[in-house]
């Protein structure tokens, strides 16, 4: 199973030398460079605004990305002898972002900045993503629907007790966050940056940053997996990269404020887009995909670790409100 796909390079007039294993995909090293093999489950159309986007990228940025590489035939999907259909990437060796290294996070936030100045494609109303208000009332939907379901169990495990213990608070946090999103000028910012076909990453993560250190050359940056890309607004990137490091940070303000100057050095954030980022910050997300996890696997075992993840969360809840005013 090793070299499931591999096949696929020959359709490429490729021929791999060396082959090992990354994120869900086989990394070749060929006479071309480094390629990435990996299994294609989308759609042919979003496929090729993916590749318009990462051209348009590859021409107007200093930021590296994984380049779909056409077959011989000029296809981005290539079929292997089973009929599994699989896609070719340009290829890069690093190391992924490193979040407890300020000198990567920084790197990491100015290649987002960087990105977010030439991420824009004509408006296809099919990758439009649904406005955050449907999502904020959603989610609270759900976590309101979990809390009836627990509080109906008659044996509870220690999971649900914490969880009944917490809903409370992080639920009108929640509604909280919905209503200055509904007070705020979200609705125009939205609709402006459709109809300017801003588009963003949609998994901008510390796994999706490849820190590159090529001898003889500057410290390079390349960004990953473009897979989910959408038209946004493009602080839904920086909010899920800044929360994913900060969390691990324990909600450090002085590092959250450098990591939004970092950004602003490059691209700058206008008051609308100021005020959307800290609504985003204010809404417990992490909270909500714990209790939805919960809700949607197995109720027979709960995860010690996802215990732990919830009381760190009310353990952090202090610092993290602290640090949504000090936006």
């Amino acid at each position: 199973m090793y070299d499931r796909g591999l096949s696929v390079l020959e359709q490429y007039g490729l021929e791999s030398t060396a082959v090992y294993r990354g994120r869900g995909a086989l990394i070749c090293q060929t006479d071309q460079g480094l390629v990435l093999i990996k299994e294609f489950c989308g759609t042919p159309k979003k496929l090729e605004y993916q590749a318009c986007l990462l051209s348009c990228i590859g021409e107007k940025s200093q930021v590296l990305s994984d380049e779909i590489l056409p077959n011989q035939e000029g296809a981005y999907i290539s079929a292997d002898k089973d009929n599994i259909s699989y896609v070719v990437k340009r290829w890069y060796e690093g190391k992924e972002c490193d979040t407890r290294s300020e000198g990567d996070i920084y790197r990491g936030i100015t290649a987002m900045a960087d990105l977010h100045r030439v991420m824009q494609l004509p408006v296809q109303a099919h990758y439009v993503r649904q406005p955050l208000t449907t999502e904020f009332a959603r989610h609270n939907a759900e976590l309101r629907k979990i809390r009836k379901f627990v509080s109906a169990k008659r044996k509870k495990n220690e999971f649900e007790l914490a969880f009944l213990d917490t809903i409370r608070r992080f639920l009108g946090h929640g509604e909280e966050a919905l209503k200055h999103l509904e007070a705020s000028e979200y609705t125009q910012l939205y609709e402006n940056t459709i109809a300017r076909g801003l588009v963003c990453h949609g998994e901008f993560n510390q796994h999706n940053v490849l820190m590159l250190h090529e001898k003889n050359a500057e410290k390079a940056t390349a960004v990953t997996n473009f897979d989910k890309w959408g038209f946004d607004v493009q602080m839904a990137d920086l909010y899920q990269f800044m929360r994913k490091i900060l969390e691990k940070q324990d909600w450090d303000i002085s590092l959250g404020k450098s990591m939004i100057q970092a950004y602003e050095e490059i691209r700058p954030i206008s008051k609308m887009e100021k005020e959307n980022l800290k609504i985003r910050f204010a809404y417990p997300e992490k909270y909500w995909k714990l209790a939805n996890y919960y809700y949607t696997h197995n109720k027979a075992w709960i995860s010690k670790k996802n215990l732990e993840k919830l009381n760190r969360l009310a353990n952090q809840e202090e610092r993290w409100r602290n640090f949504v005013e000090s936006l």
